[in-house]
């Protein structure tokens, strides 16, 4: 699970909710504009479908839970990881890390780690793995892209929504009916607030949070992939070690130095 995004999620929550109650007073049905509701999310939904291919759209289960949960290991787990793999291959012999392949999580690491172990040429196994990143790049951007498209396009749908309720308001001017004119009121009032909702406290911060952590997974592969060509090349693990702390800042690197 990811804590931040939960966090986020429930702060969120309950500032919307503080606000809205002292603003209704329990009356929460002042909120609903069914019209405003229809144009915004069906309007989304729609520029969705227009723009992304079927497939991609029937990922979003996926990327729910990209944003909700961890995938793939942490920096600093990877360092120790091939720092541990490093030292037994240097020790007993890179045949030796057969049986640790299997205990292995991550399939792109125990992937790079049987290739290394058979022997495979260093040149097609960094060229495969790095064929894996690039998937897994565009598979990421398909992503970020879907958030992207409600964040700019729900604001868009809500000013739809805001134009009609304006051209209700203005025509039924001639009667004055109140009522009449408060539902279009509601619908111009409602349909904006549901499109800078959904862009700014769901989509927006959703495809952020999916950028960052495509980007960690990223540094994370390219982190094994130095890792496992060291490995197999034979390098002392200080060497080894030496190359998993370049991608990591400077203050989080003495610990590990420490520990060898």
């Amino acid at each position: 699970m990811d804590k931040a995004s939960l966090i986020g999620l429930i702060i969120g929550a309950v500032c919307l909710g503080i606000a809205c109650h002292h603003t209704c007073h329990g009356n929460w049905g002042m909120f609903y504009s069914s019209e405003g509701v229809l144009l915004v999310l069906g309007g989304s939904v729609s520029v969705i479908f227009m723009s992304m291919p079927l497939d991609k759209v029937m990922s979003l289960p996926g990327y729910l839970k990209k944003f909700m949960f961890n995938s793939g290991l942490q920096a600093t787990e990877v360092i120790q990881l091939m720092n541990t793999l490093a030292e037994k291959a240097r020790r007993d012999g890179i045949l030796a890390l057969e049986s640790e392949t299997a205990s292995i999580k991550d399939p792109f690491l125990a992937a790079g780690m049987k290739m290394a172990i058979d022997g495979v040429d260093p040149g097609a196994i960094e060229g495969v793995l790095r064929m894996e990143v690039l998937a897994m790049q565009e598979r990421h951007k398909a992503g970020k892209k879907f958030f992207d498209l409600v964040k700019v396009y729900g604001p868009g749908w809500g000013l739809v929504g805001t134009l009609i309720g304006q051209l209700g308001m203005f025509g039924k001017l001639a009667t004055a009916d109140i009522g009449e004119l408060g539902a279009a009121l509601m619908l111009a009032v409602g349909a904006t607030l549901y499109g800078a909702f959904i862009a700014n406290a769901v989509a927006g911060p959703m495809g952020e949070k999916m950028a960052l952590k495509s980007g960690e997974e990223i540094l994370g592969r390219e982190m094994m992939i130095q890792g496992i060509l060291s490995i197999q090349a034979g390098d002392n693990p200080r060497i080894t070690l030496d190359k998993m702390l370049a991608f990591i800042p400077s203050p989080g690197r003495a610990k590990f130095r420490q520990a060898v």
